[in-house]
């Protein structure tokens, strides 16, 4: 739920909304911070400030007074957490991982005409619009459409940016996936409303499953993907990755999702595996693609992040670090409000926001 400004590559917050959540994302490869707005607070000095919080005591860990003078985060003036250093071990911080509550909220990507985009979703897709919100100050517009309410559902944050009405989707993003009970119907339907059908209706490559492809009026992709009755129609996110058994690793140890299934499909030179917290008939899942021979992409700046819910976003980005992902907001409530987030990078530059559970659940009210 962030906005993303025009031409900057940082993610800004709104005072007013909460999750900006992933705040609109980057629009050039430097990280820029509106002043005042959520830039990350200076990192503190030494341990010995009676803020001061241990790094063992975050995850419940015992150790000598020694190390814990040693090892400590202390909170920075704006309320902010700055590590020091640490000693916890990775299996340490796993351990939390699995047992946090974790969900994935929503993911945020920007449009070129909003009006446009929503009438789309709703009368192709059958999505419904859930909220809008217009920060004129700010210069942007916020929708949030899904198949149900953002407290049970994963949901999409489109973000219209005043003025710019074209963005470069890039070869990183692959496209969202939606669960229909009937393809050939769907697709008929959005024939007759005038979208842009890019695979016909048919199984998948090397199985039964019957999917098809469309676009969205900003070139999004959309699979839909032919099941029965669930709680989660939109069901999928594919992203590509340059290192496979690299990325799943992160996302298990670092994110706490299960690896549902991998695939290999030789034949076509490429292999998935499916990532989430839940099985993938019940769950939005995280689908990440590996293309033979090909270790990097360009991600364009039309896509920006996908938002995850947490218990302690403290923790979360203590185990991110001890997993390898860069920390790019550090934890801490958002200016003007109390909803406190962490935003960091995957190992392929894919951006991802962690949201406190009970500050989201205050914000929806």
């Amino acid at each position: 739920m962030a906005r993303i400004v025009p031409m900057f590559n940082a993610t800004s917050f709104s005072s007013n909304s909460v999750r900006l959540a992933a705040l609109h994302a980057p629009l050039s490869s430097s990280a820029v911070a509106p002043a005042g707005r959520f830039a990350p607070s200076p990192r503190s000095g030494l341990c010995s400030a009676p803020r001061a919080i241990h790094h063992e005591q975050l995850f419940g860990i015992k150790t000598s007074r020694l190390m814990r003078k040693a090892n400590c985060i202390k909170a920075s003036a704006s309320g902010n957490m700055a590590q020091a250093s640490t000693t916890i071990s990775k299996e340490e911080a796993f351990e939390w991982v699995k047992k946090d509550n974790r969900r994935m909220l929503h993911v945020v990507y920007r449009v070129g005409d909003l009006e446009r985009t929503i009438k789309f979703y709703t009368e192709c897709l059958g999505m419904k619009l859930l909220r809008k919100r217009d920060i004129p100050e700010e210069k942007y517009t916020n929708a949030f459409l899904g198949y149900g309410p953002e407290d049970s559902h994963f949901v999409v944050e489109l973000t219209y940016n005043y003025g710019v009405d074209q963005y470069d989707i890039g070869a990183g993003f692959g496209h969202f996936g939606i669960a229909v009970e009937d393809v050939a119907k769907t697709v008929d339907l959005i024939k007759a409303k005038g979208g842009k059908v890019t695979r016909e209706p048919g199984p998948v490559k090397g199985g039964k499953t019957v999917i098809a492809f469309i676009e969205d009026p900003d070139g999004y992709k959309f699979e839909l993907l032919e099941r029965g009755p669930t709680p989660e129609p939109l069901c999928q996110v594919m992203l590509r990755v340059g290192d496979l058994d690299r990325s799943i690793n992160f996302h298990e140890k670092a994110f706490g999702m299960e690896l549902l299934r991998k695939r290999d499909n030789p034949e076509y030179k490429y292999t998935v595996a499916m990532m989430g917290y839940g099985p993938e008939d019940k769950n939005t899942v995280l689908e990440l693609t590996y293309n033979y021979g090909v270790t990097e992409y360009d991600k364009g700046n039309a896509y920006a992040q996908i938002a995850i819910g947490t218990d302690d976003v403290y923790k979360t980005a203590e185990a991110i670090k001890l997993h390898g992902g860069k920390i790019t907001r550090e934890p801490g409530p958002l200016p003007g409000i109390n909803t406190k987030i962490t935003a960091c990078l995957d190992p392929d530059g894919w951006k991802t926001v962690f949201v406190d559970n009970i500050d989201f659940a205050k914000e929806l009210e």
